[in-house]
């Protein structure tokens, strides 16, 4: 422990990013907490940058997963009709009516 005495604690770096040749080292920052307030202004710094959708593609989008949603829910409801007839049908034997 002698040799460890003029450390107050050790950093890992490593290579992130070798794009054009220029390799950019970064520290290790997994055991660093970010302050509240930091965290809040980082937030609203990456929401700036996101391309929100216009009207037109919300209502598009919003179209396509509501007929998806339809499909499938329909999908389900005929599987679950079918197989629940089938194996009623199975274990009481077949109807006389």
């Amino acid at each position: 422990m002698a040799g460890h005495q003029g450390r107050a604690r050790e950093t890992r770096e490593e290579v992130t990013d070798v794009a054009g040749g220029n390799a950019v080292r970064s520290r290790d920052k997994r055991n660093e907490r970010t302050g509240p307030v930091l965290f809040y202004r980082q937030v609203v710094a990456e929401l700036r940058k996101v391309v929100w959708p216009t009207q037109q593609q919300l209502v598009t989008y919003f179209l396509v997963v509501m007929v998806f949603v339809v499909f499938m829910m329909a999908l389900v409801s005929g599987l679950d009709l079918v197989l629940g007839k089938a194996v009623f049908a199975l274990f009481t034997g077949p109807s006389n009516s």
